[in-house]
């Protein structure tokens, strides 16, 4: 990342709240991360222009949360400004890995907070500290704070997933694996609401709790291959919720993106929270039957993220930047063409 753009994006946002209006996420930081990393930055003060009406304040705290005493206010989005203050707190005090090794596990459990954004902005922000430390460089102040405001998020909308269910359930490859997740059966309801019903759902604890793929294969090509599979997944089931199952592969690879930052103990819980998100998502909003994409000519790489910069919609930038993390990996068009796909479904809606 050049020239500071990305910085003073965030020192712009760094008084913005994580959400509006309930549960509806900022973006902008994470988008804006996406769109500069692909060689946008300078249209993209632009494109927050034009998103500004969907930011609100970052939100006042009520009460001090002390390091000692933090898992009584974890997941009450009352105490947002609390939270946002306690990680402002602890990143002046310490570096910024420290303070991630510290808190990933502790938030891990609660994938799910605030229908994975909070995972989702973590993983923005880290990519962008590591970029800002390459050559020897420290790390930002508005990069490390950008942290703080995606752990604060994180910990204030903290949710884990049902752990409770029963049936039989077998996994080989993710991509039949995730064809093989039980749809939840009311599907016409919002997420808190479609993820509790998984606690009843025949199947689902051994949907969540066993990762697919090669038991000899190393964490990182595990993950890289859930985050694969939900892209290519997405080709035949987006239309089913465009924007929601977006986050079926933008939440793993959140997590792929911190992974190289974290301590080897830490990579297995991992891989299995990225697989709980994703099997969620995709439970949660899945449609019945699977519908071949239209056909079209093959999508160029190169191209890609300027469509989603025209079309202006976050969650086909973020998709679209998940999707050619994916092809630098597979080399793969299909992916690029599931992306392409996906820009289309979400902004015709």
């Amino acid at each position: 990342m050049t020239n500071g753009v990305l910085d003073e994006v965030y020192q712009r946002l760094q008084q913005t709240g994580p959400e509006r209006d309930g549960w509806l996420s900022n973006h902008a930081p994470m988008a804006a991360e996406a769109l500069v990393r692909h060689g946008h930055g300078d249209r993209v003060h632009a494109w927050i222009d034009g998103y500004a009406d969907r930011l609100s304040e970052r939100p006042r705290g009520i009460q001090r949360i002390s390091a000692g005493q933090w898992r009584e206010p974890l997941g009450d989005p009352v105490r947002t400004g609390d939270w946002l203050t306690f990680f402002d707190r602890q990143l002046t005090e310490r570096p910024w890995r420290e303070v991630l090794i510290e808190w990933w596990p502790r938030l891990l459990p609660g994938v799910a907070a605030g229908a994975t954004h909070g995972v989702i902005r973590v993983g923005h922000a880290v990519r962008a500290l590591c970029d800002s430390e390459q050559d020897g460089a420290a790390a930002t102040p508005a990069r490390v704070a950008e942290l703080g405001a995606g752990l604060g998020y994180w910990a204030a909308r903290w949710q884990p997933l049902a752990p409770a269910g029963k049936g039989p359930y077998r996994s080989t490859d993710p991509r039949s694996a995730l064809d093989a997740v039980p749809r939840v059966p009311q599907q016409r309801s919002g997420i808190r609401t479609r993820l509790a019903q998984l606690a009843d759902l025949p199947g689902w604890p051994e949907s969540a709790g066993a990762v697919p793929g090669d038991g000899g294969s190393g964490a990182p090509d595990r993950l890289a291959a859930i985050v694969e599979a939900a892209v290519l997944r997405y080709g035949t089931h987006g239309h089913g919720n465009p924007v929601m199952l977006v986050h079926a592969a933008t939440a793993p690879s959140a997590i792929a993106r911190v992974l190289p930052v974290l301590p080897p103990a830490l990579w297995e819980p991992s891989v299995q929270a990225a697989w709980a998100a994703t099997a969620a998502v995709t439970s949660a909003y899945s449609p019945a039957d699977a519908r071949a994409m239209p056909a079209r000519g093959a999508t160029d790489a190169a191209e890609l993220m300027a469509r989603g910069l025209h079309d202006q919609d976050s969650h086909g930038i973020k998709f679209i930047d998940t999707a050619l993390d994916v092809h630098r990996r597979t080399g793969e068009q299909a992916v690029l063409d599931v992306a392409t796909y996906a820009n289309e479904l979400i902004t015709r809606g």
